[in-house]
């Protein structure tokens, strides 16, 4: 229906020889360095511990030990991160990734907390030193947006990022009620992985609509003025998508084919995962329905995640792009290894009323 053609077997055969070679000397080539970093980072702890040992200056002593802390936080870190990279094992995972949100019911409330997620994710891509371009945004009616597509490129960027998909609530007081009442937003996220040349998705001309029309903005070379934004409607399936990020409309459809390919994959692989997805929630104990997070500002300040219970109070942080404990949490979960309950600053009755 879709007209896409996917095999595992299949799938790992697209890869030539060489890319194949390159491939695992990459994989190679980061292990060893991961190996000779941890290695790197024990010889200075081991150092630093022996300094310390040896130190008969009591402040000289306290400084030392300050320095062993934090190349054991340092160390903490890394080590987390490699652990997350090695729960990363899906086909996709590796790929680069295209992230939509969209906010819920409540016009203006939910359409700021939509782009304050925007800015969230896109601080988060630049805290990991990923690539990140929005490639179709459509602003809200006085403020936020009513949607935005992000394409996120990096090692393992969808791997990662999928376990953002779900809704996200917010609660604050708003700062567009003049009678400053606390109100609850919601906006959802979906993320699916950018498919590359490799997969094959068989998408026919007569299948496809194209249109064109003027992109939307503040102005400037070719904006508003000449049809650089395009529209692409697959007739079999009904998907729509749409790009104007660039000022060229050639760019425009490279960008949008990208995106309509990664749609038809995942609506492919999306349905033949529906068997098996029931089995694997309830076994993993995670609830897809509804919220998958809450970010409350008022009347305290808590951010918990409701599929692993994983919390954290400093809310700011994580509005910042601070997300990874969050994805690491699930990460774990998903491999029934458990999860910290909570990081940061909360008071315990308080977080009780989620």
């Amino acid at each position: 229906m879709c007209g896409v053609i996917f095999d595992v077997p299949r799938y790992r055969g697209l890869l030539s020889e060489p890319q194949q070679i390159l491939q695992q000397r990459k994989g190679a080539e980061n292990r060893i360095a991961a190996e000779e970093k941890l290695s790197r980072i024990s010889s200075d702890i081991e150092t630093y511990l022996h300094l310390a040992k040896e130190e008969s200056d009591v402040s000289q002593r306290e400084s030392v030990l300050r320095d062993i802390q934090r190349e054991l936080d340092a160390a903490d870190e890394y080590v987390a991160q490699l652990e997350t990279e090695t729960l990363l094992s899906g086909e996709s995972d590796r790929l680069n990734a295209i992230l939509t949100i969209k906010p819920g019911a409540g016009g203006t409330e939910s359409q700021d907390w939509a782009e304050m997620l925007l800015r969230m994710y896109l601080r988060w891509c630049e805290r990991k030193g990923f690539g990140a371009s929005v490639i179709d945004s459509q602003p809200g009616e006085g403020a936020g947006i009513k949607s935005a597509t992000v394409r996120v490129e990096g090692e393992n960027a969808y791997g990662l990022l999928s376990t953002e998909t779900g809704v996200h609530r917010l609660i604050r007081i708003s700062p567009f009620d003049q009678a400053a009442r606390r109100h609850t937003s919601f906006a959802s996220v979906f993320v699916i992985p950018e498919i590359d040349d490799r997969i094959e998705i068989d998408i026919r001309p007569e299948d496809l609509k194209i249109d064109t029309f003027r992109a939307g903005g503040h102005g400037g070379q070719n904006v508003n003025k000449v049809e650089t934004a395009v529209r692409f409607t697959h007739l079999p399936s009904g998907i729509v998508v749409q790009c104007q990020a660039e000022r060229s409309q050639h760019k425009n459809r490279e960008l949008a084919m990208k995106l309509l390919r990664s749609r038809l994959y995942e609506a492919e692989i999306e349905k033949r995962q529906q068997a098996t997805r029931k089995l694997d929630e309830s076994k993993l104990e995670i609830s897809f329905g509804s919220q998958i997070r809450t970010y409350t500002l008022q009347p305290y300040r808590l951010v918990k995640d409701h599929r692993t219970k994983f919390e954290m109070g400093d809310v700011d942080r994580v509005l910042d792009g601070d997300l990874d404990p969050f994805i690491r949490a699930f990460l774990l979960a998903r491999v029934g290894r458990g999860v910290a309950v909570k990081a940061g600053g909360a008071d315990g009755d308080e977080r009780d009323r989620e």
